[in-house]
């Protein structure tokens, strides 16, 4: 069983094209499907509840129980309200970290880009926020785009979506890496009372040391994936079809006697990032070389189909690129 991160949703495969084709011998995402498979009645609602049977979280069955858009401290102080209030009937909501948030997205569909048969209502096809701050520019918040899963920072005193959640989610969400708190000017302050990532720090508990060097492999603890150390396998550049026939070509080496090698699912990406730092934000100390900053994943664009999900690396931003572009790193993965 993989630890700590979840499966994509995506259950068919693309060509460069946007058409859809057989899984078989693909090296895509749909064809191996790793990660926390989501269940089959994965959402029980009950009483305006929707608790995850993936993740262990629950959600407001409305999803935007704030009616209108607010500035990053005023969704924290909304937050702070409803638990004056008990909405719901509970007051331990919170305002939910980059990665919980990212859990509800499925990238086999899309506006919006939950899995398919979800009981939310008033899903906006527009941005939450979450209570992770952007290292790379404290003045900013991390927030989802759920019309087609991607995942940006935005201004703290621009004005996004609130969709609080409450419960551990340990079973299955790593926590993010996130140490510190910021205010909306990106001036660290105590995290005291803050209701943000860097107080709460939800999530399972990255191991210590996370990553173990094997020649030409780094094997990650957490996530239990070994990764090439090389982060940029194909010396330069390439397409989507290009970077899968990379991966796979690790497969005639028998790299490190292990296999199958392949191109990582976008959520096999995003389990590297380390919310706390930048440039590259990974793990101060991790053990990869050569690194880029755009990398193509496995995962095809649910909203696009000739498109595909991108990790950008030096942020830990989640975005699209379209296939047919020569503008891809390639790190392959084995898990």
């Amino acid at each position: 069983m993989p630890g700590y991160y979840l499966h994509t949703g995506q259950r068919y495969c693309y060509n460069q094209a946007g058409d859809r084709i057989d899984c078989r011998e693909s090296g895509q995402d749909a064809e191996f499907a790793p990660g926390l498979p989501f269940p089959e009645h994965r959402f029980e609602p009950e009483r305006g509840l929707v608790l995850d049977r993936l993740t262990g979280l629950a959600w407001p069955e409305d999803a935007n129980p704030a009616e209108f858009p607010l500035a990053w401290t005023e969704a924290l102080e909304f937050v702070s309200r409803i638990n004056q209030d008990r909405y719901l009937g509970f007051n331990d909501w919170r305002l939910p970290n980059r990665r919980e948030l990212r859990s509800l997205i499925s990238y086999q569909t899309r506006k919006p880009a939950l899995p398919k048969g979800h009981p939310f209502e008033n899903v906006v096809l527009g941005w939450y926020w979450t209570s992770t701050t952007a290292a790379i520019n404290p003045a900013f918040a991390w927030y989802v785009h759920f019309e087609g899963g991607r995942m940006f920072y935005g201004k703290k005193d621009q004005y996004y979506l609130v969709w609080p959640v409450r419960g551990q989610g340990r079973c299955a969400l790593a926590a993010t890496g996130q140490k510190h708190c910021f205010d909306s000017a990106g001036r660290s302050i105590s995290c005291d009372g803050t209701g943000q990532d860097g107080e709460l720090r939800h999530g399972a508990s990255w191991p210590e040391p996370r990553f173990e060097v094997r020649g030409e492999l780094a094997f990650d603890h957490l996530t239990e994936l070994a990764w090439t150390r090389k982060a940029n396998l194909a010396q330069s550049l390439v397409t989507w079809e290009e970077a899968l026939e990379v991966a796979a070509g690790l497969n005639l080496r028998g790299l490190g006697g292990i296999g199958p090698w392949r191109l990582p699912t976008i959520n096999e990406l995003e389990s590297l990032v380390d919310a706390g730092q930048h440039t590259p934000a990974l793990l101060t100390g991790h053990p990869f070389t050569d690194l880029g900053d755009t990398y193509c994943s496995s995962t095809t664009s649910g909203f696009q189909t000739d498109w595909c999900m991108v990790l950008h690396l030096n942020k830990g931003a989640v975005g699209v690129g379209q296939k047919k572009l020569e503008s891809y790193s390639v790190w392959a993965v084995c898990g």
